[in-house]
């Protein structure tokens, strides 16, 4: 798993949106975002130029920081995107949406993507029954995922369901919060990712 080394915040604030790298805390007035809305660095207004290939770029940067992926596995999702029948764009989002670590966050048993990535890291992420520690395993229709027996990590889990009460459920996931456990009962569609994105202007990019 890559080490995040610099403020994971900057990010936000370098995309000018909410990418909820920090979970719960960026729904509250403590976000970087609500305090400093401008991208960091020494003149941030200078960089004010915008071009064709600038609003791609940006997109894609918002994409892969959002779903915590590199540029050699963004790259990776894309040439599997178009191979696959279908648009491009929608193939895209379904691949990130179909990541482990994805799932394990959007069902509300970790407060972040980052977290979810150190849990799955860590082994304490079970796939149909059996420990999966890699965060960038692809889940299926009819999948299981449930979190171990361990005693603490159930309590942190279940801290997190707590705190997500409200978050809305993909309709894509089935969700037991007694158990700690979910099912994959279909593959996401565009519908699903409520992200803003246009995935049309990373394809655009990826694709020169």
């Amino acid at each position: 798993m890559t080490v995040q080394k610099q403020s994971v915040c900057k990010l936000c604030r370098r995309e000018g949106v909410k990418l909820f790298l920090k979970g719960t805390r960026c729904e509250t007035s403590k976000c970087a975002l609500n305090q400093r809305n401008f991208p960091p660095g020494a003149h941030p207004w200078a960089r004010s130029r915008h071009s064709e290939y600038r609003t791609q770029l940006r997109e894609k940067q918002k994409l892969k920081r959002y779903y915590g992926v590199q540029e050699h596995q963004f790259s990776s999702y894309f040439k599997e995107a178009v191979r696959m029948k279908g648009n491009t764009g929608e193939n895209l989002l379904g691949l990130l949406e179909r990541r482990l670590d994805n799932v394990v966050y959007s069902l509300g048993f970790s407060p972040s993507r980052r977290g979810a990535r150190q849990m799955i890291a860590h082994g304490h992420v079970n796939l149909n029954g059996r420990r999966c520690g890699v965060p960038s395993a692809l889940v299926r229709s009819g999948d299981q995922v449930s979190v171990t027996t361990r005693d603490n990590i159930r309590k942190l889990a279940k801290s997190s369901l707590d705190e997500r009460s409200s978050y809305p459920m993909p309709s894509w996931l089935e969700r037991n919060s007694d158990k700690i456990e979910g099912h994959i009962q279909t593959l996401p569609k565009r519908d699903d990712v409520t992200f803003d994105v246009k995935e049309q202007l990373v394809v655009e990019l990826m694709s020169k």
